[in-house]
């Protein structure tokens, strides 16, 4: 559970050393907080590696601007996981229930990733808006997040993207779409 097993576990990947170090940083906190929270499922450092980063990956290079935002950020995938790998982007989290939002304030300062860790759904954000929105397990159509984008932006999406009316949804790896205005 601890730190080399996530260090081993990340160097299958070509993630370099300072985000592969603050990747083992973000898992060992994970594991220590998932005996308290319900925060992942995932029970072994390779698990939650191929669970929590690995689906991250093919998302890098459809990172679009200098801002990115994740509504309901809970355990941190894919929001924070794509901060630390691209520490260049200014991170907005949102999670609006206690636990988890307290989870993601600690894993940002251990792991030294400046982010704004709000404890807010994405309708009561009030922030500026985001060059990249990403959702993951949060059952949210293109038209709700549309007030969360910037002119230009994208919405990188994990799961089933609900067909709407004016959005055009791209899928870029399995189970990873990305969506924009038609």
């Amino acid at each position: 559970m601890g730190g080399r097993g996530h260090g081993e576990a990340l160097e299958s990947l070509a993630v370099g050393g300072i985000a592969r170090e603050a990747l083992a940083t973000y898992l060992d906190l994970l594991a220590e907080w998932s005996a308290r929270v319900n925060l992942t499922a995932a029970r072994t450092a390779a698990e939650r590696v191929r669970l929590l980063v690995e689906p991250v990956l093919p998302a890098l290079p459809h990172l679009h601007g200098a801002s990115l935002l994740d509504v309901g950020s809970g355990n941190g995938s894919p929001g924070l996981v794509l901060g630390l790998l691209r520490p260049d982007v200014r991170l907005t989290l949102l999670e609006p229930r206690q636990k988890r939002w307290a989870f993601l304030r600690e894993a940002a300062r251990r792991t030294g990733r400046a982010a704004d860790v709000r404890r807010e759904r994405h309708d009561q954000y009030t922030g500026a808006p985001a060059d990249t929105v990403t959702r993951r397990a949060v059952g949210l159509g293109p038209a709700s997040l549309a007030p969360l984008l910037a002119p230009g932006a994208r919405i990188l999406v994990w799961g089933p993207v609900p067909a709407e009316a004016g959005w055009v949804a791209e899928s870029v790896a399995p189970g990873l779409h990305v969506v924009r205005p038609a």
